[in-house]
């Protein structure tokens, strides 16, 4: 019986070992996708670990940017970036872009599901359009995938917000966010932002400048410091008043908040509940 149980066992992995030019039609086409999936993973990962160290040298969006620029005879073609480490860029701005964009930024693992729902409810109702992304899925984005709203690329940017909450810390994941993300036509990062709009170093900027700056993430060509609409000034003051919650310190969170937060759902519960929703 044991000798039939081995026999058994190993069977998977004689086929598996089979010499290619024995195998039929059908196992080739399945061994060649089976490595194909596994060598995309393994680079996917690879990638993000190297992340851990190196700065993404161009990220889509920019090469994105710089084609529509290329295209549009009302548009310069414009690059602005300068990458700097999360220590030379003020804590005024971290603490703006949490306040405003991401504020269990520090005690989720990547998804705030709540806010997910939140969106959700609100696109299916027509009242406006809500993203619902955490800093780490705009990181993901921003950092390894082209801009597009199909189910695909959502898809892609969760699978990317697992590998880098798994492998980076909150201080690299803002780090790097800080230093893609879009701040105007052409003008990437908070460096060549705070240069471009106040002539001075990310390290210097005052709150004011800070909550400018975050006040123009949703919506970079849109709206910032040189196209200051109503809109934009109202924007920017709400989040400056935010600083009244506390300077947000990523090294030591809220001891009290991460009890709190501890166990609340991820994108797996996410799925089950999106699944069941309409049933």
């Amino acid at each position: 019986m044991e000798n039939i149980q081995q026999q058994t066992d190993s069977k998977p992995r004689r086929r598996w070992l089979k010499p290619w030019h024995t195998l039929s039609l059908g196992r080739k086409v399945g061994r060649v996708v089976w490595m194909a999936i596994v060598g995309l993973w393994l680079m996917t990962v690879l990638q993000v670990i190297l992340g851990i160290v190196f700065n993404p040298p161009l990220t889509p969006l920019m090469m994105q940017r710089f084609v529509q620029q290329l295209k549009d005879d009302q548009r310069t073609v414009n690059f602005e970036r300068n990458y700097v480490p999360l220590s030379d860029i003020s804590p005024n701005l971290v603490t703006a872009v949490i306040h405003s964009e991401d504020g269990l930024f520090q005690y989720h693992n990547g998804f705030d599901v709540r806010q997910m729902k939140k969106a959700y409810y609100e696109n299916k109702s027509g009242k406006r359009f809500r993203g619902g992304s955490t800093i780490s899925q705009q990181t993901a984005k921003n950092a390894f995938l082209p801009h597009s709203r199909t189910l695909l690329r959502k898809g892609a940017e969760a699978y990317y917000t697992v590998l880098i909450e798994t492998f980076w810390s909150k201080r690299r994941i803002m780090e790097v966010y800080l230093n893609i993300i879009e701040f105007g036509d052409g003008i990437y990062g908070a460096e060549a932002a705070s240069q471009h709009y106040f002539g001075h170093s990310a390290k210097t900027l005052s709150r004011k400048e800070a909550s400018q700056l975050a006040a123009t993430l949703p919506s970079p060509l849109k709206r910032n410091p040189s196209h200051s609409s109503p809109y934009f000034r109202r924007r920017a003051a709400d989040i400056q008043s935010r600083y009244s919650w506390g300077m947000v310190d990523l090294d030591n969170p809220d001891p009290k908040k991460v009890e709190k937060y501890k166990d609340q759902e991820g994108i797996v519960d996410f799925i089950k509940w999106y699944l069941k929703k309409d049933k």
